[in-house]
């Protein structure tokens, strides 16, 4: 569910993402047309088996709380076994 979103002064989206069982990400990047696209995903709720968030590189992670850069590094999250994941996602681009 998207949120809120910018276009000006500059690219901004907030999405709160809903994950059932069964679901899952398939490795990819999110790529940009300029500028240095970051993510923050804060996991409100997580699966109770699978759901795992992968990524080749992070700038900041725990359990909860990750931050990367979509736009570089390849990310995915493993198909969910059980119960729904929640997350709170917040992207934006910085020239």
């Amino acid at each position: 569910m998207l949120l809120a979103a910018l276009i000006w002064p500059f690219k901004f989206d907030m999405y709160l993402l809903r994950f059932p069982t069964g679901s899952e990400i398939a490795p990819h990047t999110d790529k940009v047309l300029s500028g240095r696209h970051f993510r923050l995903n804060i996991v409100i709720i997580e699966a109770h088996e699978g759901g795992d968030f992968c990524c080749s590189a992070t700038i900041f992670e725990t359990r909860r709380i990750k931050l990367f850069r979509p736009d570089l590094y390849e990310h995915a999250v493993t198909r969910i076994d059980s119960g729904c994941r929640y997350v709170f996602s917040i992207g934006w681009v910085s020239s």
